[in-house]
C-alpha cells in the first residue's frame, strides 16, 4: 500500500506529510480533546475545589506536550528570512 502526500499548509516551513503522520497526529489531537474535556470538567467545579494556579500550569502543560508531540511528528523547519545573505 503507498502512502500518499498530503500538501502542508502554505505556511513557511511545513512540509507535505504522508497518511501514516497525518493519522498518528490526528490520533494524538483526538487523544488530548480526551485530556482537554477532562479540564473541561474540573473547570466546572465549585470554587476552591481545585487549585487554579496549578489548573492552569497544568492545562498549559498538556496543551504544550502535545504541540511539541505533534511538532516531533510534522518537523517543521526553521525558513529564510529576505534579510539573509545568500551569496555567504
Amino acid at each position: 500500500m503507498t502512502s500518499k502526500q498530503h500538501h502542508g499548509l502554505p505556511v513557511a516551513g511545513y512540509q507535505p506529510q504522508t497518511d501514516d503522520k497525518v493519522a498518528l497526529v490526528n490520533e494524538n489531537k483526538a487523544l488530548e480533546e480526551r485530556v482537554l474535556r477532562q479540564f473541561d470538567k474540573l473547570a466546572q467545579m465549585e470554587p476552591g475545589a481545585v487549585d487554579g494556579r496549578w489548573f492552569a500550569i497544568g492545562r498549559t502543560a498538556i496543551e504544550q506536550g502535545f504541540m511539541a508531540l505533534n511538532r516531533s511528528v510534522f518537523q517543521p523547519s526553521r525558513v529564510a528570512l529576505p534579510e539573509d545573505d545568500k551569496t555567504a
